[in-house]
């Protein structure tokens, strides 16, 4: 990730973000504690005030793109949050408020101001609006139908000022005891750095096509092609989907449920396991299904290629989770960690994490929360000094996203099982003597 250029974080323009930044915090925050008070005194809880999805939705997007990823996020995990707090941030992922129509215009025709104008007709009013871009239809001099990204102006001044002021945030968390020592910094660079790269439309339009040939062998999957001649830095076109419909259960019975699960997961586990590329956005904005109810990613901004010796490390823990061997689980997070400290007890981390290895193999499919797995995982590391790879969070991260959508199509997913196919076909993970069948 190139380095944050200083003419877009100039300290007059940070200040400001800051203030507005916590004004806007600070002004949410009373109207919560205000709702909160008001219903302890109706009903004698507070608890209500907390679950308005609609405030929560407002707050982050007044808060700018950083932050509305965030709730995009969130809004994926129905099966942890209720439905009051989810279905408003769910609207988040594709019906942010438009910029001006002029503004659009006039950041088309920047992106084009070197070369000739390519489009026989391009529709000022987006089809989808984002919290980075917005998405139009067009139709090219030689009458493709395309889709048309186009990055929001300003939004790349916004998002870096929110990446220097998220910086200084994690050097304060790394100084509070208990926290000391953790790579909160390096984290940061990396997570923080992907998702600046959503501003690259250069690397978005590569990523659109390393998708394509990822998933090429997945007659249910489907991946717009982009065309790269007719891309810049500000813009993504790429052939026109239409007749879709929204990632959503439905009316689509049991059978076809489950059939969903397995074609998005094998797809999923197809990226992360044997090629190492990592969707890390794939909420019901960026994923549709089409007329003949096959998967459609129409999006590849967040898409991390993973390097290959953290792909075989996150397989191989995968697959010996699911075989519930929790020794062999642990020697792999001690020999990838990024740090380990001085004081680091291997033996009791490495009996915590057998405990938890036992308890997540032991468990009934649908009983398996990868949320919950994840925060044990890490309060385990944390308590040994075990400092992972700052890029182990971006299949997590994955996952994460998945799990919480999925769960609605098939409460009782396996996903240690569904992994296994996937697995089998690349090289045995280390301390796996023969994959299993099934789990």
């Amino acid at each position: 990730m190139r380095a944050v250029p200083k003419r877009l974080v100039r300290l007059p323009g940070l200040v400001w973000r800051c203030i507005r930044t916590g004004a806007v915090v600070s002004g949410y925050g009373v109207l919560f504690a205000a709702s909160a008070c008001a219903s302890r005194v109706r009903r004698g809880a507070g608890g209500p005030a907390l679950r308005n999805g609609e405030r929560w939705a407002a707050l982050l997007g007044r808060l700018g793109p950083s932050y509305i990823k965030i709730g995009q996020l969130l809004s994926t995990r129905r099966d942890l949050l209720p439905d009051e707090i989810t279905v408003p941030l769910g609207r988040l992922t594709d019906a942010a408020a438009p910029p001006p129509l002029r503004d659009i215009e006039g950041a088309v025709r920047r992106a084009y101001r070197d070369v000739p104008w390519p489009f026989r007709s391009f529709d000022r009013q987006p089809v989808a609006c984002g919290s980075i871009a917005t998405v139009h239809e067009a139709v090219t001099l030689d009458g493709r139908r395309v889709a048309v990204k186009v990055r929001r102006p300003g939004i790349e001044r916004v998002m870096r000022q929110d990446f220097a002021l998220s910086a200084a945030a994690m050097r304060i968390m790394g100084a509070l005891p208990g926290l000391r020592g953790m790579p909160f910094g390096l984290m940061h660079s990396q997570v923080g750095g992907a998702i600046l790269r959503q501003l690259d439309f250069g690397a978005e339009a590569a990523s659109l096509t390393a998708l394509r040939a990822n998933l090429a062998g997945f007659d249910n999957v489907r991946v717009p092609e982009a065309l790269p001649e007719l891309c810049t830095p500000e813009t993504v076109v790429m052939e026109y989907v239409g007749g879709l419909a929204r990632f959503e259960p439905g009316e689509l019975d049991a059978d076809a449920r489950r059939g969903v699960v397995r074609a998005v997961l094998a797809a999923v586990y197809e990226m992360l396991f044997v090629d190492g590329l990592v969707h890390c956005d794939l909420h019901p904005g960026n994923l549709y299904f089409d007329r003949d109810a096959d998967l459609v990613v129409l999006d590849a901004g967040f898409v991390i290629r993973l390097p290959d010796a953290v792909r075989r490390s996150f397989a191989d823990f995968f697959i010996n989770m699911a075989m519930g061997d929790g020794w062999m689980c642990a020697q792999i997070v001690i020999e990838s960690a990024s740090r380990t400290a001085e004081d680091c007890d291997l033996e009791a981390f490495r009996a915590g994490l057998c405990e938890l290895v036992g308890a997540a193999s032991g468990a009934r499919s649908g009983d398996f929360e990868l949320a919950r797995f994840a925060g044990r995982l890490f309060e385990l590391q944390r308590r040994f000094g075990l400092y992972p790879a700052p890029e182990f969070a971006f299949p997590l991260l994955s996952l994460l996203v998945i799990e919480g959508m999925i769960k609605r199509f098939d409460a009782d997913v396996d996903f240690q099982a569904e992994a296994v196919p996937v697995l089998r076909r690349r090289n045995i993970p280390r301390g796996v003597v023969s994959l299993p069948q099934g789990k």
